[in-house]
C-alpha cells in the first residue's frame, strides 16, 4: 500500500491552482481544501487577513488528519511563502506521507485575462483583483526552487524564534481570530 500523498498548490491569483486542485481531487480521490470556497461561505464579499489564516490553519489541521488516516490531500491556498511549504512538508514527513508540489506561473497578461473572466463569469467565486495588487503579489511570492518542486531538496530548519516547524505552523496559521 503506498503512503498517502500531500498535493501543494503553489501561484498567484488566476493561475489554475484550483482547476488543476479540481483534477487531483477526482483523479486520486484526495481531500481538496480550497480555502477561498469557506472564506466564501462564511464572509461572502469580504476577505479578512485575520479569517483567512485561521481558516487555512482549520483546514491544514483536517488536512494532516486525512493523512494519518492514509487519505490523500490537496491544499489550494498558494502557499507564496517557502516558510508555509516547508512547514506544509515537514508535517506530511511527519505522517509518513509523500508531497507533490505543483507551482503554477503565467504571464501577467494571461493572469490578468483569466482574474477578468473569471470575474465576468463567476463573480461569487472570487473578489476583485486590481492590476496593482496583482504585481505586488508577484513581487511577494517566493518562488520555489526545482529542487523543493522535485522534493529533492531538504526541508529548511524552523525560522529563528522556533524549536518545530509545528510550533511554527500554528503560529502562523493561528486556531482563533483574535
Amino acid at each position: 500500500m503506498r503512503p498517502p500523498r500531500l498535493y501543494l498548490t503553489v501561484g498567484l491569483p488566476s493561475t489554475g491552482k484550483t482547476t488543476a486542485a479540481r483534477r487531483i481531487e477526482i483523479e486520486h480521490g484526495a481531500l481538496r481544501l480550497t480555502k477561498d470556497e469557506w472564506v466564501k461561505a462564511l464572509y461572502l464579499h469580504e476577505n479578512p487577513p485575520s479569517a483567512q489564516d485561521v481558516i487555512e490553519g482549520r483546514l491544514i489541521e483536517v488536512g494532516l488528519r486525512a493523512l494519518e488516516l492514509g487519505n490523500d490531500v490537496v491544499i489550494d491556498f498558494g502557499l507564496w511563502g517557502r516558510d508555509e511549504r516547508s512547514a506544509l512538508r515537514q508535517a506530511a514527513a511527519d505522517l509518513g506521507a509523500m508531497v507533490e508540489m505543483l507551482y503554477f506561473e503565467l504571464t501577467p497578461d494571461e493572469q490578468r485575462r483569466r482574474r477578468d473572466q473569471r470575474q465576468a463569469e463567476a463573480p461569487h467565486t472570487t473578489w476583485p483583483m486590481s492590476d496593482d495588487e496583482l504585481a505586488t503579489w508577484a513581487a511577494s511570492i517566493d518562488i520555489p526552487t526545482s529542487g523543493e518542486l522535485d522534493g529533492t531538496e531538504p526541508i529548511d530548519d524552523p525560522p529563528a524564534g522556533f524549536a518545530t516547524w509545528d510550533e511554527w505552523r500554528r503560529h502562523r496559521w493561528p486556531p482563533s481570530v483574535s
